[in-house]
């Protein structure tokens, strides 16, 4: 069986190693207890998280074992990493819930029986912390002007950098040490955004323990031109089918550019690095193909086989490839007496919620970038009623890509 280091080396994930050959090694000869944190700043994981799970699986497929850190202790402070301002403050309530959801959600991924994995919140360890026992004993294997050099420090000094994020470094460093002490954890993995934290808390444990630990980082999930995906103009495509409908989730993989294929289906697929070359060397109208293979693997891992296949149909739906039944897409349901006398097309919008304002539906009609059943909409004040549908429902879209039913109920 191939060494996991190769698998992933070879599918693009890793970007940085504190010692490269040593953990190739390690992960050759031995199981090797690994974590990667999530600190719970939404009530759901989104894609960006994904690339983690992927490796998380792919590791845990290798006989590995994966431990996902929950961050109640370290949310509460935020991680300063790739940010131009501070975080907002979650309450402790907020944290709980959101570290409640991460659970369930890690659950579709994950293994956890007969301790395969382990799910463990910094909180039992943060929380009750003595502050000046914790500087005495942690604080001083940190140098300040080292700390002012990481890029995560580097790029808030001009706008400001609290002491509270000033603090991070050190308790997910301190996470580092815990996890080794508890379960022996000698492998910390991230995004590329975390080497700074990474390096701090092998250094920690290395100095602490006289232990050898490692880190690793990988790929964040950018675009050919270098801009993290996972964002639409509705906001971040999150991994809860509640937040993101599973439709929603398959046609933004449907829909990536051309250039990001090959890169997405070797990152958040398990398709052969065969297959995927061969996808993603495809031209023209062929590498549609190449989209709807990588839409529906993703969508199967996320959310099942069997809302891929809904999500997939009504896609082609849409498309005018089959004459399938298109209940995948998002619907609204309105009462018929809206539309006796007729509900005009900027309220339509606002309710199914393809706009947040009435500028910004002007704007987009003004565009040409607004359809009511394949129609471009140009007049503002155009009214819909009964008479716009077709056997109860209508069609709307907005741009290219984003389709929303409007159904009728009696009422």
């Amino acid at each position: 069986m191939p060494n996991v280091y190769d698998i992933l080396k070879e599918r693009g994930y890793i970007e940085q190693a504190t010692h490269e050959e040593e953990i190739r090694e390690l992960l050759e000869q031995e199981k090797v207890t690994f974590y990667i944190g999530f600190d719970p700043t939404a009530n759901s994981l989104h894609v960006g998280h994904f690339v983690q799970i992927m490796v998380m699986m792919h590791m845990q497929k290798a006989g590995h074992r994966p431990i996902a850190l929950f961050g109640g202790g370290t949310g509460m402070i935020g991680d300063p990493s790739g940010r131009t301002d501070l975080r907002k403050m979650l309450t402790k309530e907020q944290i709980e819930n959101n570290v409640h959801s991460f659970k369930k959600q890690f659950s579709n991924f994950i293994n956890f029986d007969q301790d395969k994995a382990i799910m463990v919140n910094n909180a039992d360890w943060l929380a009750n912390l003595n502050y000046i026992e914790f500087i005495r004993d942690i604080g001083k294997f940190f140098s300040v002007n080292r700390m002012l050099t990481a890029e995560c420090f580097k790029n808030r000094l001009e706008k400001g950098l609290s002491f509270l994020e000033f603090n991070y470094m050190l308790m997910q460093s301190y996470d580092y040490l815990e996890l080794y002490k508890r379960y022996h954890c000698k492998l910390q993995m991230g995004g590329n955004d975390q080497w700074s934290n990474i390096i701090s808390g092998v250094d920690l444990v290395r100095r602490v323990e006289k232990a050898n630990v490692y880190g690793l980082t990988f790929k964040l999930l950018t675009t050919s031109e270098g801009k993290k995906m996972g964002k639409t103009e509705s906001g971040a495509i999150w991994l809860d089918s509640e937040k993101t409908s599973p439709y929603d989730f398959y046609q933004y993989w449907r829909n990536i550019e051309d250039p990001d294929v090959e890169n997405c289906l070797a990152l958040l697929t398990f398709l052969p690095m065969e297959e995927v070359k061969r996808l993603g060397a495809l031209q023209d109208q062929q590498i549609n193909q190449a989209k709807e293979i990588l839409a529906y693997e993703v969508t199967t891992l996320v959310h099942g086989q069997k809302e891929a296949e809904k999500a997939q149909k009504a896609a082609q739906a849409l498309f005018g490839d089959i004459t399938e039944d298109s209940t995948a897409i998002p619907t609204t349901i309105l009462e018929k007496a809206k539309f006796a006398t007729g509900i005009d097309i900027l309220t339509l919008l606002t309710e199914t919620g393809l706009i947040s304002s009435n500028g910004e539906g002007r704007r987009l009609i003004q565009q040409g970038g607004i359809y009511l059943n394949d129609e471009k909409v140009e007049d503002f004040f155009l009214m819909i009623t009964l008479d716009s549908f077709v056997d109860d429902k209508l069609m709307l879209r907005k741009g290219k890509k984003v389709y929303h039913q409007v159904k009728i109920k009696e009422n």
